[in-house]
């Protein structure tokens, strides 16, 4: 008799799944961290003229949105092709404007009123004067800080 033998009975014993809850909890909090909701559904086609000379904003969560395009493919039937002004998930006005910055001054806390920025996402070959009819209800409705939105210009040398 050996004093080594095979003994081809033996099993492999079970994976531990203790630490399994741990790395599920963990990983759900990662992505519950690092991903960010869309606020907005555009439903306007937006391609934001070039600019040379940007600032980038600090807190943008003082910023209320206004985008002005013209609608998407599947709401022309409805809305026509012609520019439109979207607030939040609606199309609206420019008699409308007056209310929305109400409502997001309404929304904020009272220190932070003063602060807030209005910025304007205009579709590049958008008319001017639906943004100066924009300016105007901005104007009435004492929302002075106005912030226009671009992307930097690429330069080719």
């Amino acid at each position: 008799m050996s004093k080594f033998r095979k003994n081809d009975s033996k099993e492999l014993p079970p994976i531990s799944t203790a630490s399994l809850p741990d790395i599920v909890f963990m990983l759900l909090f990662f992505f519950m961290v690092s991903t960010t909701m869309r606020e907005v559904t555009l439903m306007v086609q937006v391609k934001v003229p070039e600019a040379t000379e940007l600032s980038k904003l600090e807190k943008k969560s003082l910023v209320s949105y206004i985008y002005v395009g013209e609608p998407h493919r599947q709401y022309q039937n409805i809305f026509g092709s012609e520019p439109r002004i979207q607030l939040n998930d609606q199309f609206a006005q420019t008699s409308d404007i007056i209310d929305y910055i109400t409502a997001e001054r309404e929304a904020r806390d009272e220190a932070e009123v003063p602060m807030m920025i209005t910025s304007l996402k205009v579709d590049e070959f958008t008319k001017m004067g639906i943004v100066t009819d924009i300016k105007q209800e901005l104007r009435k409705a004492s929302a002075l800080h106005i912030n226009y939105s671009s992307r930097k210009t690429s330069v080719a040398e």
